[in-house]
């Protein structure tokens, strides 16, 4: 099927340089290779696909330079036999299966002394090479981890259970790492090189990925993915997490059902998009629901849902879709619930206008630490989008526009708690009037550097949005929860 061509493509001495200007990219099961492929990594975890395994521990590596130049010389006769229009074909086991029957002919052939264990972990590493994203795969395939940072091809991080630690996982030089950088965003339309050294892009399973290429990046491409779950989560293992109390999720879930305009905001790693996934589960299946994103990575479950993503200036600098041409115009497309991925910008201004405009329910994330701090920086976000309007006129449009903030945080010990769950209630003046329903206290910290701490009710008897549950039937829900927590 793959065309081998005997010994004679393999030549004298055991050593070979494969046309590789030649190569044609490989697509399999949504993991193409890149146009040029890269020479296997030299440090890499061998880890069963979809198996979680604990955090490495920092040890000297074992493996030797005859290891490497045996791994060399088979991936390049590998690449002189292998028929890659008929690879692209199969699907991802089955293209495994074959590269692994030729490197085992190609072993066997060359007569490599190596042992059974060497041999399975030179057939995992070609395959991640020609197939997936060669060192990264290993870490790819760890449920457990959440953050992957790449500084460089010598310096790899990853976070696991909150905390971040080093990596063994190693490539083989810069070029290896900008050309699987390259392999990421092109599936999405998108380039990374000197012209355009900035980029966003996502992983078929929706991660996120930013990739910053010298010459702005000094010590070689930095690559960052964050990872999201196979299984998306839900509101009831945030409990389990102890992000929020079991109230207080129920009182989520009021929120989501009764259309409140909600602005989840929090810093870097916090779980704002975790949160906001979480929150879109209780919105009816009927709705329609657009979402705008700089890059796609909601996970919505209903049925009836349009998916918006920006686009960049192509090379001559022309072609860009902002947020905010994607947010007007999923205005004329019929939308019941508008979610907007993070707000950035001058598109806030947008979004808070859709809000006014009829589209309850509508939804987004933003940066920002306190309560008070998100609707500050909407209004700096307006200014910055050269509205001249009064600083009066601004607040009450955020007012009218806002129900319901919610502050996520990523405490210091690396655990996540919902913080806030604050009503804006309208003006009183020139000023903003809000007021919590829960807060999260923080008491100290356990022996083990974890905090302490508790969800509190700030006994509100009756809410602002009161008669918006009532009209959805989920008023008297709403009291006994309420009350519920007021004993806590």
């Amino acid at each position: 099927m793959f065309g081998k061509r005997g010994n004679e493509g393999f030549g004298k001495g055991g050593t070979i340089s494969p046309p590789v200007h030649a190569i044609m990219p490989v697509a399999v099961a949504e993991r193409p290779a890149a146009p040029v492929l890269a020479e296997p990594a030299r440090e890499t975890i061998p880890v069963t696909r979809g198996q979680a395994s604990p955090p490495p521990v920092r040890k000297k590596a074992v493996r030797t330079e005859d290891y490497y130049d045996t791994k060399s010389q088979v991936f390049s006769a590998l690449i002189d036999t292998i028929d890659l229009s008929q690879l692209a074909k199969l699907d991802t086991e089955s293209a495994r299966e074959e590269i692994r029957d030729i490197v085992n002919d190609i072993i066997t052939i060359k007569n490599f002394a190596m042992s059974i264990s060497e041999q399975e972990e030179l057939l995992e590493d070609i395959c991640n090479d020609v197939l997936g994203y060669g060192p990264l795969e290993p870490l790819l395939a760890r449920d457990d981890i959440a953050d992957i940072m790449v500084n460089g091809a010598g310096q790899t991080f990853i976070e696991v259970n909150g905390k971040t630690i080093e990596s063994e996982v190693r490539f083989r030089d810069n070029a290896q790492l900008l050309s699987i950088c390259q392999r990421i965003v092109s599936q999405v339309g998108r380039r990374v090189d000197e012209s355009s050294p900035i980029c966003d892009a996502r992983l078929p399973d929706g991660s996120r990925v930013n990739v910053i290429a010298p010459p702005l990046a000094i010590d070689g491409t930095a690559l960052t993915i964050r990872k999201f779950k196979k299984d998306k989560l839900k509101l009831d293992q945030l409990v389990k997490f102890g992000a929020i109390t079991p109230e207080g999720a129920v009182l989520l879930q009021i929120i989501g059902r009764v259309r409140c305009n909600i602005v989840i905001s929090g810093g870097t790693g916090s779980g704002k998009t975790t949160l906001l996934n979480c929150l879109t589960g209780y919105i009816d299946l009927e709705e329609r629901v657009i979402t705008c994103e700089d890059t796609a990575e909601l996970q919505l479950q209903q049925p009836h849902v349009v998916r918006l993503e920006t686009r960049p200036p192509n090379i001559e600098g022309e072609g860009e879709i902002t947020m905010r041409d994607l947010i007007k115009n999923c205005l004329r497309m019929r939308p019941e619930r508008i979610i907007v991925g993070e707000v950035r910008g001058p598109e806030v201004f947008d979004l808070l206008q859709a809000m006014n405009t009829g589209h309850d329910g509508s939804m987004g994330t933003i940066h920002a630490n306190t309560p008070r701090e998100c609707l500050s920086r909407m209004e700096s976000m307006i200014a910055m989008g050269g509205y001249s309007l009064p600083a009066k006129t601004v607040r009450e449009i955020i007012s009218g526009s806002i129900d319901i903030i919610i502050q996520a945080t990523r405490l210091r010990d690396g655990s996540r708690r919902i913080t806030h769950i604050t009503e804006v209630i309208g003006m009183e003046g020139d000023v903003i009037i809000t007021q919590d329903l829960m807060r999260y206290e923080m008491d100290g910290e356990d022996a083990n550097g974890k905090i302490i701490g508790r969800h509190k009710s700030t006994g509100i008897g009756r809410p602002h949005f009161w008669e918006r549950a009532r009209y959805f039937n989920e008023d008297k829900r709403l009291a006994a929860t309420l009350d519920a927590m007021e004993k806590d």
